[in-house]
């Protein structure tokens, strides 16, 4: 996921305004909110389950689309579209994201569109679609209800709420429902970072947002549709309904209450990767590797210039909830494929302690002061700005600040980002 050519994709600017969202098994004008109760100690329900448990009521003569990949599963692991096919939901289509929806293409890359042989459903494929391309999909298949269902991994570079964006503006010219069956955020309700500034947008960040928003999807649903549709000169969803998680909390991270944790994507092979990855994504935008190729992508991060330097300057560094062991691999693909790297691999001791954002800086900072063959990717460090949000990171990088000075630059906007996104939470717990 992250930076690639298809989705460098520029998207609208920005205003605010507000919006009424109903809540699961209400009416849309009522604007009230469905209270999530506690289930086990340490585990949540997602909005699936809570939907199916109901007997998908909720699409009860409904022609429906679903936008979904391996994550959209049930408590069981049966996928949701098979299990709505099964109960006599009418599917009319299925819209596949980054990935697919069989999740088989690798980062910037989709399963493009097929007839699904489990089910007969025509499954489209919407990865880097504009919005007339939804509004034709939607159109095509005749739907009239638009069902979201993927785990995010809570970082704007993570593409899957870019295509519920655009879903949710298709929607809205279409007069579509829309119905989000959320899921946990599974790094936390805690927001961190830089907020994406006007002439940054692409497919990794189209809306100004904190690069850890620290919100659910149903959660960024609600602030999409009352802010940044009206923004858009789009008239909020008449119908825009979260099913919520059952027993969650900002505090909480990792999976759900599944025994075992579903890849998002291919390179998110653990809940310790999308801990690390609002951070360590953001070697995507150097020559170095981000552990793409090996078995802990974002976790093992190198070079071939980089020797056991990195490791002990970092480990000097003393930062909470992580330690670095001095690492060597070979990518088997993306960059410096098939060439020996020295690096790092970022151990998690403390998951509640990370601070991915204050680790991937770090990185950096040492990085760009050890090594003179460490340069940006691309133009001038435009990628940087793409995945941070602004030129100011590399600027700064380049101009030899320290890490603090770099993690404190961006304070107040987040700070700003936080209160205008208090209103639209669902869950409790820290902010």
């Amino acid at each position: 996921m992250t930076l690639n050519r298809r989705n460098l994709i520029h998207a609208s600017g920005l205003a605010a305004a507000a919006a009424v969202v109903a809540p699961f098994a209400a009416s849309a004008a009522a604007d009230t909110t469905q209270t999530a109760r506690p289930g086990k100690p340490g585990t949540a329900t997602p909005g699936a389950d809570v939907a199916a448990a109901d007997n998908w009521s909720i699409f009860a003569g409904r022609r429906v689309g679903v936008i979904t990949n391996p994550t959209g599963v049930l408590a069981n692991f049966h996928s949701i579209v098979d299990d709505m096919a099964q109960k006599g939901v009418d599917v009319r289509a299925v819209f596949g994201p980054e990935h697919g929806f069989r999740g088989t293409a690798q980062d910037g890359a989709s399963e493009g569109t097929s007839v699904d042989p489990r089910t007969g459903i025509t499954v489209y494929d919407s990865y880097g679609a504009d919005v007339d391309q939804y509004v034709g999909f939607y159109e095509k298949s005749g739907v009239d209800t638009i069902c979201f269902d993927i785990q995010d991994v809570g970082a704007r570079f993570y593409t899957y709420i870019w295509t519920m964006w655009g879903a949710m503006q298709a929607a809205s010219r279409t007069g579509a429902r829309f119905v989000v069956l959320d899921r946990p955020n599974p790094i936390g309700g805690q927001a961190r970072g830089p907020v994406l500034q006007s002439g940054f947008e692409s497919g990794v960040g189209k809306l100004g947002i904190a690069l850890q928003h620290g919100m659910t999807v149903g959660e960024l649903a609600k602030y999409f549709n009352a802010v940044h549709l009206p923004a858009a000169g789009l008239a909020p969803l008449k119908d825009l309904q979260v099913v919520e998680v059952q027993g969650w909390r900002r505090e909480m991270t990792g999976p759900d209450n599944r025994e075992s944790w579903i890849l998002p994507s291919p390179n998110m092979p653990t809940p310790e990767t999308a801990l690390l990855y609002p951070g360590t994504a953001l070697f995507e935008a150097t020559n170095m590797s981000e552990g793409r190729g090996t078995t802990r992508p974002f976790e093992l991060i190198g070079a071939p210039y980089v020797d056991y330097r990195w490791a002990e300057a970092l480990n000097s560094k003393g930062l909470a909830g992580v330690t670095f062991r001095e690492a060597y691999f070979q990518p088997t693909l993306s960059k410096n494929q098939g060439v020996i790297c020295g690096g790092v691999q970022v151990h998690i001791t403390d998951p509640a302690r990370v601070e991915a954002l204050e680790i991937g800086t770090h990185m950096l900072v040492e990085a760009k002061r050890l090594y003179p063959g460490f340069p940006w990717r691309g133009d001038a460090g435009r990628w940087m700005g793409l995945l941070s949000g602004s030129a100011r990171f590399a600027e700064q990088l380049d101009a030899g600040a320290d890490a603090r000075t770099i993690l404190d630059s961006w304070r107040a906007e987040l700070g700003q980002f936080v209160r205008d996104t208090r209103q639209y939470l669902l869950y409790n717990g820290p902010r």
